[in-house]
């Protein structure tokens, strides 16, 4: 017995060192493609390529990973931000990427997803670990060098080359002085070829992409995140400090409040009534939006703090049809709110940050309708959270995949006062902003009927995205398939129409056809 676990105990740390080791390897192989692939290159589709090799990577160093199914559905999410970048890379797929990656490693490490709060915990932690993670394992490193060595020991192996190689490199540099065949061929032996390109900037890049690759090599979990947390169990009790009788005061003040707001919006905003002599609906819907989404999640927020399921406020009937009568009074404040945004954009553009912000009250909106079925159903607050982050990563991933810009861009294109639309006067300026996003949308502008000076300025523009991006797409490494298909469109719609061939029949100047019955032909 004491024979099998003197053996045990240096056959596992043997496999340590070599899983150690490995993910060594893996971590140097990756930073040299990204070096290949980005080191002063455009970065296109090929940034998507290497995002699934790395998680390839992930996958073939972690066995927890392919173990466990929290790991496996977060690697998959991870797969289709990869795609999402190897379609058009952004900011918010890099950060989904990384993001899914650093839980698919994680989470086969705690014991078990409870709520989504929980487990992006572990992403903040993550990102300040990958900053210091190296340095932690340096010593692992030598150790495991030092281990590895075996008995013989490397500087004894180093030792025994060492008269071999400086003997050589003496004789050959006395040849050398004797040899013009040998000095020539010296000579002509450069190192700037190895070492030369390995400056300042480039040891920071391999740093900088070092660090994040080996937090995901090497993931650690803080120690308060290890445990599962505590679920909601048993009957809640009130919040201190509120009463029966309090919550039901305050929501039938609360739902009175309300019904004032929503009626000056149904009369003026809705139904487009005559406003007050000297307020424009403009100055009315125009205003306010924000502190209205505001006003919103404050009411959510009272209803998750009053009324948990469980407590003896939610199960007053009484009080729970106010609740929702209430948070339904908020879903149309909400709609009110999402309207004033439209007339807004109406009456002057639309931009990607717009759109964001209706579909941020499109999640307030849906978190409001999940309050009110968390407690006809009586769910947890885990239930809840979940079913929030749900729909939230539901909206970033369609924004990862949607092309914003090319929407804000077609929009404001088609309602350009400028080219016979009721919108507001076309910004070319935001357009050369949006850069490729908005090159359909600018031939299709330059189509249009339009004044002489209006014609060249979108002319100039347009050809000025257009060869940005021919100049990208020319090179392999800033080559994307979304770019692709833009510079597809593009030539579609600027391909000369073919010219109509030869009609079959008779034609109307050789005298065959009777004049009468041109005459009578329509026109068209």
């Amino acid at each position: 017995m004491e024979i099998a676990l003197s053996t045990a105990a240096p056959n596992r740390r043997a496999y340590s060192d070599f899983s150690f080791l490995l993910k060594v390897a893996f971590a140097a192989l990756l930073v040299a493609l990204a070096d290949w692939l980005f080191y002063f290159h455009r970065a296109g589709s090929t940034l998507g390529l290497y995002a699934a090799a790395v998680l390839a990577v992930a996958l073939a160093a972690h066995a927890p990973l392919r173990r466990r199914r929290s790991g496996w559905a977060a690697a998959a999410f991870a797969l289709i931000y990869a795609a999402a970048l190897a379609d058009d890379p952004s900011l918010l797929a890099v950060a989904l990427f990384w993001a899914s990656a650093s839980l698919a490693v994680l989470l086969p490490r705690t014991r078990g997803f409870d709520t989504a709060t929980r487990a992006a915990l572990h992403l903040p932690w993550q990102a300040v670990r990958s900053l210091v993670a190296m340095l932690d394992d340096v010593p692992r490193l030598h150790a495991a060098r030092r281990r590895r060595r075996g008995a013989a020991g490397l500087s004894r192996r180093l030792a025994v080359l060492v008269l071999p190689a400086v003997g050589s490199a003496l004789f050959l540099g006395l040849f050398a002085a004797a040899n013009p065949l040998i000095s020539d061929a010296f000579s002509r032996i450069s190192l700037s070829g190895l070492f030369g390109g390995v400056s300042g900037l480039r040891l920071l890049f391999w740093a900088g992409t070092a660090l994040p690759l080996w937090a995901l090599m090497r993931p650690r979990l803080e120690r308060s995140l290890r445990r599962r947390s505590v679920r909601e169990r048993g009957p809640a009790s009130s919040l201190p400090g509120t009463s029966r009788a309090s919550v039901a005061l305050s929501l039938a003040a609360f739902n009175l409040v309300f019904a004032l707001q929503n009626g000056l919006d149904i009369a003026f905003l809705w139904s487009g009534a005559a406003l007050p002599e000297g307020m424009t609906l403009a100055d009315y819907a125009h205003r306010g939006a924000y502190p209205l989404i505001g006003t919103a999640l404050l009411a959510g927020l009272f209803v998750l703090v009053t009324l948990r399921p469980g407590s003896p406020l939610a199960q007053s009937a009484a009080i729970r049809r106010m609740v929702y009568l209430w948070i339904g009074q908020n879903i149309l404040l909400v709609a009110s709110t999402a309207l004033r945004t439209i007339d807004y954009v109406e009456a002057y553009s639309l931009t990607r940050l717009r759109i964001a912000a209706l579909l941020w009250m499109a999640l307030v909106a849906a978190g409001l309708i999940l309050i009110c079925w968390r407690i006809a159903r009586e769910r947890s607050g885990a239930w809840l959270i979940n079913a929030n982050a749900a729909a939230a990563l539901a909206a970033l991933t369609a924004c990862a995949f949607v092309d914003l810009g090319a929407l804000a861009a077609g929009w404001n294109v088609r309602h350009a006062r400028d080219a016979g639309g009721t919108g507001a006067a076309i910004d070319l300026c935001y357009l050369r902003r949006l850069g490729p996003s908005a090159l359909p949308a600018l031939v299709e502008l330059e189509a249009r009927p339009l004044s002489a000076p209006l014609r060249d300025r979108v002319a100039s523009v347009r050809s000025d995205t257009r060869r940005s991006l021919e100049q990208a797409q020319a090179d392999w490494h800033g080559w994307t398939w979304r770019n692709q298909r833009r510079l597809a469109e593009v030539r579609r719609l600027t391909a000369p129409r073919p010219l109509p061939g030869p009609v079959a029949g008779p034609r109307a100047c050789d005298g065959s056809i009777p004049a009468a019955a041109l005459t009578a032909a329509p026109q068209r």
